[in-house]
């Protein structure tokens, strides 16, 4: 599978991880968004879920890791089983010590967890000059969460008038002090959406920051329907333990 574009993603996330004391300052800008998954009731936009996994698959995955994810997660977000088998099938498993104690690899199936782009840390440092983070935990490990990747994904533009850029540097209105040392992750097109939806830059990181935080926590919703349950459960139980209360109080006064 050709993963386009991985090295920009990699540099965004690694900045992350590096510069995280200095996010979300002051002159950085970072405006509130509404997601579709954020509140009590609030659910993952499965469209836009399937579209993240695409830029994943054929933008970041060459670099960046998910080790909390198996591919059999995938049917959460609208895949069959034939679907994901095939998904699995493209990638192999590497290193394995078979009945006779040779190293061997197979493809990989449903049950493994995402395959690593590298065989261990060293190869991923020796290719990219530091190690890549790995994207399941994201969301939840930056200030700001789904908001700030989606400003920083989103906030490159032209340097303003009179604005000081280092050479070698981008603009970029979403990091602190401005000036930010990777490209711009996205251009329009840079992956054809299976759905036809538009590739637009602003689209693309929307649809990467929904399946980023559905990564970080894909019992989201289902933890959120046993939350409304219990509230209401115990809200019954409140109405009737407090009828009960009284009419037993009746009969003694």
């Amino acid at each position: 599978m050709v993963r386009k574009g991985g090295y920009f993603f990699f540099i965004v996330f690694f900045l992350l991880s590096t510069f995280n004391s200095a996010l979300c300052s002051e002159d950085a800008e970072m405006k509130e968004r509404s997601w579709s998954f954020e509140g009590i009731f609030g659910t993952y936009d499965r469209s836009s879920l399937r579209r993240g996994f695409q830029i994943y698959s054929e933008v970041c995955s060459g670099c960046h890791s998910m080790d909390y994810l198996h591919y059999r997660d995938l049917s959460a977000i609208g895949y069959t089983p034939d679907e994901i088998e095939t998904i699995a099938a493209e990638f192999e498993i590497e290193n394995i010590i078979d009945k006779n104690g040779d190293l061997s690899s197979r493809a990989a199936t449903p049950a493994d967890k995402f395959v690593d782009p590298y065989l261990s840390d060293e190869l991923a440092i020796e290719a990219n000059g530091a190690l890549p983070p790995d994207l399941s935990l994201i969301v939840k490990a930056r200030k700001g969460g789904a908001n700030y990747l989606y400003a920083l994904l989103t906030g490159y533009q032209k340097a303003p008038d009179g604005f000081k850029l280092t050479e070698g540097l981008y603009y970029n209105r979403a990091i602190s002090g401005n000036q930010i040392a990777m490209p711009p992750p996205f251009s329009d097109d840079i992956v054809e959406y299976e759905d036809g939806a538009p590739a637009t830059v602003d689209q693309l990181a929307k649809d990467m920051v929904v399946f980023l935080a559905w990564a970080a926590e894909p019992e989201m919703e289902e933890r959120k329907k046993l939350g409304i349950r219990v509230i209401i459960f115990l809200s019954v139980l409140t109405i009737l333990l407090a009828f009960i209360k009284r009419k037993v109080w009746e009969k003694l006064k």
